[in-house]
């Protein structure tokens, strides 16, 4: 009946005379004008506007998923914590839940009308799954020792959603130009965050502090509180934040960032943001200002753990394929330890290697107090709601001691299997690579992103952490585009290896 009405109202419309469109077009116009007043007099211009953005994008991803991962990646990068300016229902629903949700619905809808013909795991989907019900069942042991709470259950969804983006990732990025096109827009969007970091560090305070505030819009922090220093004292150096709030927690998006580029620099084939017209003597000359700027910023935050995690992963890829990767390493450095205006940051980082800092020696406090929690609860740890001893709390500078306080060292043993068995994968997916530069060089950022987040892991919590869902997202996308690599590596193995030579060798 519904599908009878509607063909002759189009009848009526396309076959009448002139009168009856027009007035067609008039009562159209009339409604839209209606619907829009009503939505900039209860929202005001503002939210009016970004509301029918946020329609028309969601439109447009609900159309793509390609363009949802795009999504996914420029909110990770520029709002990470923003949150939908809507009426408080007890929890504030952030873009980036959004996005994962309609990433997720529009996988699920092409299972349900059969366009995808099998659903991919590879060998890491068991224990990810795994890994996601350990992390349930701890979930549930923690309410024994705390109440469940809307947003302790909205901030474990949102855990187990990032975690998910792992099969989301290798069932839907499927074409090598969908991983390069990725790739690109997390360059770019890093890109972006670090020139936003850079330029609101050398502003006046009162400036930035009026910008950043002006985003209180999306439920961010406002007032002086958004400006972060070294040890949270303004009588020292001001540490860059962005639009990531917390400057450690930039410095870890700059690492996986700076990871992913840095292999572009000496790539036989770049990915085509930079093309080979700027290649000169077997370097990408056209990557240097892109990554010098990617390092200032990282540098701005004052991030030790973040800076040390991603030279120890650029030397892993050093030695593995990119020997001359090593002069850059050093030549930065150089320039670092000779600069007047370093100086402070190299003796800040020489006071954490000697365990002089402040902030150091509360590391060490937090690790001694992990250990007996850990020892109380080793098998599946206290959950995410709370500690179950008055002397005892959840919270370390470390994602895996943080892990086994909340997951145990089951869930620990769990992500460290999951972990090596990503790294074997990629180091064998290199070698089917090795006639294959484009996919090589992607495969070897993603190789150091991971292991600049594994290493910088050691001393900060964001990758594993409920109250960072985003940074949790970025971990577990950078785990599944090189997995997806993987299998397009198996896919389109060369039918002529090319020798590695001692300059590339593995």
């Amino acid at each position: 009946m519904q599908q009878v009405v509607v063909r002759r109202l189009q009848a009526w419309l396309v076959t009448g005379s002139d009168r009856r469109q027009v007035l067609a077009a008039i009562t159209l116009c009339v409604l839209v004008g209606v619907a829009g007043g009503a939505l900039f007099a209860s929202l005001g211009p503002l939210l009016a506007a970004i509301f029918v953005v946020a329609l028309a994008g969601g439109l447009l991803m609900l159309r793509s998923t390609q363009l949802t991962f795009f999504a996914l990646v420029g909110v990770i990068c520029l709002l990470p914590f923003a949150a939908l300016p809507v009426p408080d229902i007890g929890f504030s629903p952030t873009l980036l839940d959004l996005v994962l949700l309609v990433l997720l619905f529009s996988w699920l809808f092409r299972i349900a009308r059969k366009k995808q013909g099998r659903f991919i795991a590879s060998s890491l989907g068991l224990p990810v799954l795994a890994f996601m019900l350990l992390a349930c069942a701890s979930f549930v042991i923690g309410l024994s020792f705390a109440d469940l709470t809307t947003n302790l259950l909205r901030h474990f969804a949102e855990l187990l959603l990032s975690i998910l983006l792992f099969f989301m990732v290798i069932n839907n990025v499927r074409r090598r130009e969908h991983v390069e096109q990725i790739i690109t827009v997390l360059i770019l969007a890093g890109l972006a965050a670090a020139v936003i970091g850079i330029t609101l560090y050398f502003l006046p305070q009162t400036t930035t502090i009026r910008l950043l505030s002006a985003l209180r819009i999306f439920h961010y922090p406002a007032g002086s509180g958004v400006l972060r220093f070294v040890e949270d004292n303004p009588e020292l150096p001001l540490r860059a934040t962005s639009t990531s709030i917390d400057p450690n927690v930039l410095g870890g998006l700059l690492i996986v960032v700076i990871g992913v580029t840095a292999p572009q620099l000496l790539s036989n084939e770049p990915l085509p943001l930079f093309g080979q017209r700027w290649r000169w003597k077997g370097i990408n000359w056209a990557v240097v200002p892109l990554l010098a700027v990617l390092v200032l910023c990282l540098l701005l935050t004052y991030s030790r753990g973040a800076l040390g995690g991603l030279v120890g992963a650029l030397l892993v890829v050093a030695v593995l394929r990119y020997r001359r990767l090593l002069l850059f390493i050093v030549l930065a450095g150089l320039v670092i330890l000779a600069l007047p205006h370093t100086q402070w940051y190299v003796q800040h980082f020489l006071e954490g290697i000697r365990l002089q800092d402040l902030a150091t020696q509360m590391r060490l406090g937090e690790y001694k107090d992990a250990a007996i929690l850990i020892s109380r609860n080793p098998l599946l740890g206290v959950g995410f709601a709370g500690a179950p001893d008055i002397d005892t709390y959840i919270g370390v500078s470390s994602v895996y001691l943080l892990m086994a306080e909340e997951m145990g060292l089951a869930g620990l043993g769990v992500f460290l299997l999951i972990v090596g068995l990503t790294l074997a994968r990629i180091l064998k997916g290199l070698k089917l690579l090795a006639g294959n530069p484009r996919l090589e060089g992607i495969l070897l950022g993603l190789l150091t992103a991971l292991l600049a987040a594994l290493l910088s892991g050691v001393l900060d919590h964001y990758f594993f952490n409920i109250n960072f869902q985003h940074a949790v997202s970025l971990f577990w996308l950078c785990v599944g585009l090189s997995v997806a690599v993987t299998l397009l590596a198996g896919e389109e193995r060369p039918s002529r290896r090319v020798a590695l030579s001692p300059q590339r060798g593995i």
